[in-house]
């Protein structure tokens, strides 16, 4: 059998391995799944008046504004509890143990990676669900912009998935990656997830429109609502390509680094 064969059996095995965990364990990933549904059913239903009135229509169209900005946030919040197994596997042991047997030494990570991005649209399409629900519609969107709004996500999911894979690493507990990682919630807090940026203050709005999940919300509301996509569309995929590149060396070099 060759050596790329062995690496995809060992990975298929080590996805299978983590994906019967989330099964055995689904408390985590609701517990991360509840926050984005509860924004959304907040937003809409308790500032969904007031909120409207910032982008100059009512309440189904700010429905239509929060939703893709949602669908990013349930990624973010998705990712934290790979970055929980992640710190999980290295402080029980097992990994030690993973280090003596003959398998390909990077399919743990990538079991861990694809697992975690397979979660991702799982709870994309669970949260999408809610809002078409409470009244989300895409009637403009062709089937490719659906579909490169669909690789927008996994392409999103997979750059977050890394970052999160590497603060597991670091983290010498479950409870410090859960903390590592909050950023990946609290940064579409402060981006065009909830109002546009014309009504952030002037000092602020660099910061919301140029990080990553700002224009990779404003492509798909572009792809999914007709919405203008201009430079978003680049910057998106910049740093998607970018924050996979720095996590994905982070992280072998992290793991692959000799225990003390």
């Amino acid at each position: 059998m060759s050596s790329l064969s062995l690496a995809a059996r060992d990975s298929a095995t080590m996805l299978r391995r983590n994906l019967l965990h989330a099964r055995r364990y689904p408390s985590l990933t609701l517990n991360l799944l509840l926050t984005p549904i509860m924004l959304l059913l907040l937003f809409v239903y308790i500032f969904g008046d007031a909120m409207s009135s910032g982008i100059g229509g009512d309440r189904s169209d700010y429905i239509a504004y929060v939703v893709p900005g949602l669908l990013l946030m349930t990624i973010g919040s998705t990712v934290i509890g790979t970055a929980v197994s992640v710190s999980n596997d290295m402080s029980e042991g097992i990994i030690a143990r993973f280090r003596t047997m003959a398998i390909h030494r990077p399919s743990v990570l990538v079991g861990h990676v694809v697992g975690s991005v397979v979660q991702s649209v799982v709870s994309v399409v669970l949260v999408g669900a809610v809002g078409v629900a409470i009244g989300f519609r895409s009637t403009d969107a062709t089937a490719l912009e659906w579909l490169a709004a669909f690789g927008m996500l996994v392409l999103f999911a997979l750059a977050l998935t890394w970052i999160a894979v590497g603060m597991g690493l670091v983290s010498p507990t479950a409870e410090a990656a859960s903390n590592n990682a909050m950023p990946l919630i609290l940064l579409p807090l402060l981006s065009s997830a909830f109002v546009p940026l014309d009504s952030m203050p002037g000092w602020f709005r660099p910061i919301a429109e140029y990080q990553p999940f700002t224009p990779a919300i404003e492509t798909l509301r572009g792809l999914l609502l007709g919405s203008e996509i201009g430079h978003n569309g680049w910057l998106a995929v910049g740093w998607c390509v970018g924050l996979t590149v720095l996590g994905y060396f982070w992280s072998t070099a992290t793991f692959n680094r000799d225990p003390k």
